[in-house]
């Protein structure tokens, strides 16, 4: 297939370089800020929704301005008046978002299963649950001299090769690409694929494999 064709048909909707709106770092001002929304969305006013929570309207201006920390009874009442599930109150609050730092010669060396002795694999970094659903594995592969070939890889998810030293032609399903340094191979990893034949060695590669979280219960 030719990827650049075939991107050019794909209208891609996420703006990689669009920025959010700035989280609140205080979560009674999130969460005013949130209630104060939800509240114009519906126009209803201040006294309004006093009446219908019976919180005065004193204690609705402290929590919409972020002057008090409202109980958990009092946001599911106001859940409730609003018609919001309770949790929308929260999306404004800064969340902790993970970043893994591998300095060069840090990863960790693993083996894989289908590991064969001459193929170094090193896990550059990994993030466990998340708020994105998606679990994403960087590798470094080293394959030496001793590297024998094979067609053994197949799991979940999307995984990504982009060459950086040596050559290789790579099979994935019954197609063979040959790759050299530079080159990038994206596929869907749940058909056959790995090393068919090693043309220049050493070769090396990342291998970036993304496939979604188990869900818990």
């Amino acid at each position: 297939m030719d990827a650049a064709k075939d991107l050019r048909m794909t209208q891609l909707l996420q703006d990689p370089h669009s920025v959010r709106e700035e989280r609140e770092k205080v979560l009674e001002v999130a969460i005013g800020r949130e209630v104060r929304a939800f509240r114009k969305q519906q126009g209803i006013t201040v006294a309004e929704l006093s009446k219908l929570t019976d919180l005065s309207i004193g204690m609705l201006s402290k929590i919409e301005n972020g002057n008090t920390s409202p109980s958990l009874t009092t946001l599911q009442t106001l859940a409730n008046a609003l018609s919001v599930p309770l949790t929308a109150f929260f999306k404004g609050y800064e969340e902790k978002r993970e970043a893994i730092h591998t300095k060069a010669g840090q990863g960790l060396e693993i083996e894989r299963a289908g590991t064969r002795a001459g193929h170094q694999y090193s896990l550059l970094g990994h993030i466990g649950s998340n708020s994105s659903g998606v679990i994403v594995e960087p590798y470094l592969i080293t394959l030496s001299t001793e590297s024998d070939t094979f067609k053994t890889f197949q799991h979940d998810g999307i995984e990504m090769i982009y060459m950086l030293e040596g050559k290789v032609d790579y099979l994935h399903g019954s197609e063979i690409y040959p790759l050299e340094p530079g080159d990038t191979l994206f596929f869907d990893a749940d058909a056959p694929h790995g090393p068919e034949r090693l043309v220049e060695l050493p070769t090396r590669y990342l291998s970036v494999i993304c496939y979604p979280q188990q869900k818990k219960g």
